[in-house]
């Protein structure tokens, strides 16, 4: 396929231009120009380019990608990857907030299916978009069920803040680091949220609003849109792909 074809499908199925979003999303860095295989990896950074040229990939889509609309010099490690890249042939797209929040093959939808919530709609605001996704469980469980479910999917332990009920059936959905929106997981009505990431501040914020947290790291949460994103490639051009799984335990 003519990468130039899959980069402008890519660009209007993720509805890239509609996000207001620090990350430069799209083709960040050239590569061949035609595709084959196309490798899938979270964070932009040595060990996936070196890992998707071991591949034998044209093209690399990452989640956290190399420009994050600022000045970078091309020295130190950023050179080092870049020439990896260039080296290589290996075109890199950059999706973040993008992937995030698309209605079919993002993260925050995946992680909604992963758990089994049903009647699954948007919630809040950020940047102009859907801060997230959340719907109910087909039947209320205990907060550590819920929690051991998700630690089972994506070999996680997740932290687990238990300062609402301990029966659920409402669940709000983020990826990645989402705890500032715990006040507009409550304003919709859910009495647990998943994400990844936690910090120090949202703490006292889940615990004074009442609300259950599960934290299941950064990471973890942020690769099912991902290797969404690629089976989705797969069925529609017969793609191959490969999902280069390199955790960074947070």
């Amino acid at each position: 396929m003519r990468t130039i074809e899959l980069i402008a499908y890519l660009n209007e199925y993720l509805h890239i231009s509609e996000h207001e979003d620090r990350s430069n999303n799209g083709l960040q860095v050239e590569g061949a120009g035609s595709v084959t295989r196309v490798a899938f990896a979270v964070d932009a950074c040595q060990a996936a380019f070196e890992a998707a040229r071991e591949a034998g990939a044209q093209l690399l889509i990452t989640h956290h990608g190399l420009f994050w609309s600022e000045v970078k010099l091309l020295t130190g490690p950023h050179f080092k990857r870049i020439k990896t890249l260039l080296d290589a042939n290996i075109g890199l797209y950059g999706v973040h907030l993008p992937l995030d929040a698309h209605a079919e093959v993002g993260n925050n939808v995946e992680l909604c299916r992963l758990i089994g919530l049903i009647d699954i709609q948007p919630w809040g605001n950020y940047k102009g978009q859907s801060a997230g996704f959340g719907g109910a469980l087909p039947r209320p469980i205990t907060l550590n069920n819920l929690a051991a479910k998700i630690d089972a999917a994506l070999g996680v332990n997740s932290r687990v803040l238990a300062f609402g009920p301990q029966v659920v059936d409402r669940v709000a959905v983020s990826s990645g680091g989402a705890s500032f929106l715990i006040p507009q997981v409550v304003a919709a009505g859910f009495n647990t949220y998943f994400s990844g990431e936690t910090s120090h501040s949202a703490y006292h914020d889940a615990k004074d609003y009442g609300l259950n947290v599960i934290y299941s790291g950064h990471y973890a949460t942020e690769t099912v849109g991902l290797k969404a994103l690629a089976r989705h490639l797969e069925n529609k051009f017969g793609l191959q792909t490969v999902f280069l799984d390199l955790p960074t335990g947070m």
